[in-house]
């Protein structure tokens, strides 16, 4: 059976976020995702995802200054200090939420070219894996396509698998998300089984739109069926923008639960 994770950066936000775990669980979510724990007590989430019998699936490592356009630390060169204590404190949240799976953002500002980006980027990921690996934590790398955030470092499966290559460590994994892949290049079904030994985590969202799965162009009933098939048994995470209330948008999903 196909585990779903609830992003709950995208979905229920109608809700405070810790108000969304429940909702998520009563919803038939067994899992939860989301950009960032950091503005919370990790124990007030620990807590949450106790009561409601949540795995906690994956977050990101800290991301910078979001609201001031940052979408991550990784590829920033000048920010290694703050990049190292960045992990620290992933590390601290894991531990305590059980998480097992940790994602780096490489978002790059205007004026830092794609080569100096890239260098920096295998320095940090050279530093974090390990210290990931040591608590039993998958470190993640996600391609995300440059429409939605222009000059990403990572944009494709191919320079994905360059930076493994380069990081040369046997924990850091691609993030494959179906969305991102359909915007920059399609090949849905191939890349992931080309790659599928690379692949921790997948997630979804339809296109154009990036709403629920059925509303876009993506032939989820393939690609789903094609994940089983291939005998991939890890979670896929719904990160998508609902076109409703998340509730109402989740007919998708039912099939799927058994």
């Amino acid at each position: 059976m196909t585990r779903f994770s609830a992003n709950l950066s995208m979905l229920y936000t109608e809700l405070p976020f810790l108000d969304r775990f429940g909702a998520a669980a009563a919803d038939g979510f067994r899992g939860v995702e989301y950009l960032s724990p950091y503005e919370f007590p990790a124990e007030e989430i620990r807590d949450r995802l106790a009561t409601y019998e949540l795995t906690q699936v994956l977050f990101n490592l800290p991301s910078g200054d979001w609201g001031g356009g940052e979408r991550g630390l990784g590829a920033l060169p000048g920010r290694t200090e703050e990049f190292r204590r960045g992990v620290g404190e992933a590390l601290r949240y894991a531990d305590l939420l059980g998480c097992r799976m940790v994602n780096c953002l490489a978002g790059v500002p205007k004026g830092i070219d794609a080569a100096t980006a890239e260098t920096t980027l295998v320095e940090n990921l050279k530093y974090a894996a390990p210290r990931l690996a040591d608590a039993g934590i998958r470190l993640l790398l996600e391609p995300i396509n440059l429409a939605d955030i222009p000059g990403f470092a990572i944009s494709t499966s191919v320079q994905a698998e360059r930076i493994l290559d380069r990081v040369g460590s046997d924990n850091l994994f691609i993030q494959y998300d179906f969305y991102h892949m359909q915007k920059m290049r399609g090949e849905l079904v191939g890349e992931f089984e080309r790659l599928m030994g690379k692949i921790a985590h997948v997630q979804i969202a339809d296109n154009p739109g990036r709403h629920e799965p059925g509303t876009g162009e993506i032939n989820y009933g393939f690609v789903l069926g094609a994940l089983d098939r291939l005998g991939y048994t890890g979670w896929v995470g719904a990160e998508y923008k609902p076109a409703g209330t998340t509730r109402q948008g989740l007919n998708w999903m039912r099939p799927y639960l058994g």
